[in-house]
């Protein structure tokens, strides 16, 4: 692994661990109303990009945790749309 690639990882782990405890939390307590709709449609258009970009480039660590955020994001951005 080159520098670059552990500065990626470190990023891709710090990001998407950042994002953990609100997707547990929208989880255990179907709370969504302080949730922006718009927000998360545009954050999870944006992860999705990123991890198609992370493909294109073949970019692990990238792909790796844009997939993780991306289904989360997405997950909780279907609770708000059932839950609103």
């Amino acid at each position: 692994m080159t520098l670059i690639d552990i500065i990626g990882s470190v990023a891709a782990t710090l990001t998407t661990i950042s994002f953990l405890p609100q997707a547990w939390h929208t989880f255990r307590t179907k709370d969504v109303s302080g949730i922006s709709l718009g927000m998360y449609c545009v954050f999870t258009t944006g992860v999705a990009c990123w991890l198609v970009y992370g493909l294109l480039m073949d970019a692990w660590p990238i792909v790796i945790s844009n997939a993780i955020t991306v289904s989360l994001a997405a997950m909780i951005l279907g609770m708000k749309l059932r839950y609103r």
